[in-house]
């Protein structure tokens, strides 16, 4: 079983960008996470991160054509209003679930609305790392009920 997970724009800054709202942690050590949690769980994890709306959707696109098992996504501020990446992920047929570091819901009002959020599975917002380790469990829960 293979889960992509997809990191939006501005995310490679995990660790430097406003700790109070995201914390410490980098990037590298969430993939580092993600990837020993995939190993308990028995499946695969690629990570991938971009600041390029079009490169997502690009990988987007490729992760349908490879028939990705499950895919977790924090799209950051695209989350908010980016129907490409929104219209890129109805494609896929596979659990999707996002994720996020902060509550979303108790920031600033634009952040509260997700456009992606009627085409996903759930949310897990607002445990910081844990958030992704959360939806990593919920994808692969839900991807092997899927399958059977």
């Amino acid at each position: 079983m293979k889960v992509l997970v997809l990191h939006g724009i501005n995310l490679n800054m995990f660790g430097k960008r406003d700790p109070k709202q995201y914390g410490t942690v980098t990037l590298d050590q969430i993939n580092d996470q993600l990837g020993v949690l995939g190993k308990e769980l028995g499946v695969a994890v690629e990570n991938f991160q971009t600041n390029f709306e079009g490169a997502l959707c690009e990988r987007i696109h490729q992760a349908h054509h490879d028939k990705v098992d499950a895919v977790l996504i924090n799209a950051g501020a695209w989350t908010h209003y980016s129907y490409g990446i929104r219209d890129a992920l109805s494609i896929l047929t596979c659990p999707i679930v996002e994720v996020h570091m902060s509550n979303i819901h108790a920031r600033e009002a634009f952040r509260h609305h997700s456009v992606l959020a009627d085409i996903v599975q759930g949310q897990v917002a607002g445990f910081g790392v844990d958030s992704y380790l959360l939806g990593l469990r919920t994808a692969v829960n839900h991807a092997r009920a899927q399958k059977g």
